[in-house]
């Protein structure tokens, strides 16, 4: 089956005023080497997240999903040629009772059942992409945050190490976390991250009425030896800096070095018994 396709943007930020209506549009591309037409069905579900990592939830329903019912589709279903692209134009309806704070869903676009049933292929091979949307309705509008974590260990035995934060978001709309991270060889000076081709800063959001972990993996580390890690975090008005030097240790090299502690305090024991062998054996006439 050739059924691979690009949606894009895959997230979109939209002020919702009470009473007006919006319009957007997103944009399908069936890739150039496609066999044949992309043939897709539009779905609105709603957008939320259920624990500190951030997992989708694309089925529950509550007081911040009430997005999904304010859009509508002009185009739901539809062919894409192969190497060609297709609008996929959307419509949001603001009530004028719409409730202050953030409204989040999802326009999913998927391959059609129909086409890969007819293509004798199985339906659980459909592809999907979903577009979020992040909603905004002023009003009341709650913002309080809490940074609970910026860790990381500061011994290893393997590389990769994370960086971590722990970010609370308390309010009724979702906020976003800025971090800038840094990584050098404690020993050398030398900058191992953000590498030439790479940013040392970047953003996490933090839903409503959330907790969210948030991990960063650094590579390309010394297999031995010392690094310094500093993670500086901005989370709307709170503030936390972290720095800290962090021993790489490989397990062989542990065990080496119990071993070789062993056996000098093993040697040192022998010496000294030997010692007072020789003493007690000395008599005196």
């Amino acid at each position: 089956m050739d059924q691979t396709f690009v949606l894009r943007p895959m997230s979109q930020r939209v002020d919702l005023v009470p009473g007006t209506t919006i319009t957007g549009e997103l944009t399908i591309t069936n890739p150039a080497d496609s066999t044949k037409d992309f043939e897709y069905v539009t779905t609105i579900t709603p957008y939320s997240v259920i624990d500190q990592n951030n997992t989708a939830d694309l089925g529950s329903k509550n007081g911040h999903t009430l997005l999904t019912d304010w859009i509508t589709i002009k185009n739901p279903t539809g062919k894409v040629a192969p190497n060609s692209s297709q609008k996929i134009e959307y419509t949001i309806t603001v009530p004028n009772d719409a409730p202050p704070g953030g409204q989040y869903a999802t326009i999913a676009v998927s391959s059609s059942p129909e086409s890969i049933q007819n293509n004798g292929v199985a339906v659980d091979s459909i592809l999907e992409l979903a577009s979020v949307l992040y909603g905004k309705v002023p009003g009341n509008i709650v913002r309080e945050v809490a940074i609970h974590g910026n860790d990381v260990p500061g011994f290893t035995f393997t590389v990769p190490i994370d960086v971590t934060a722990d970010l609370e978001n308390k309010g009724n709309i979702h906020e976003d976390a800025s971090f800038v991270l840094n990584v050098t060889n404690a020993i050398t000076g030398e900058q191992i991250y953000p590498a030439e081709n790479e940013k040392g800063s970047y953003t996490e959001l933090v839903m409503p009425e959330t907790t969210r972990h948030v991990s960063r993996s650094i590579s390309n580390l010394p297999a031995i030896g010392a690094v310094k890690v500093s993670q500086t975090i901005y989370f709307n008005g709170e503030y936390s800096a972290m720095e800290k030097t962090v021993i790489i240790c490989p397990v062989w090299l542990l065990i080496l070095i119990i071993a070789l502690i062993a056996g000098l305090v093993t040697f040192i024991t022998l010496k000294i018994r030997k010692h007072f062998s020789k003493k007690k054996s000395v008599s005196f006439d």
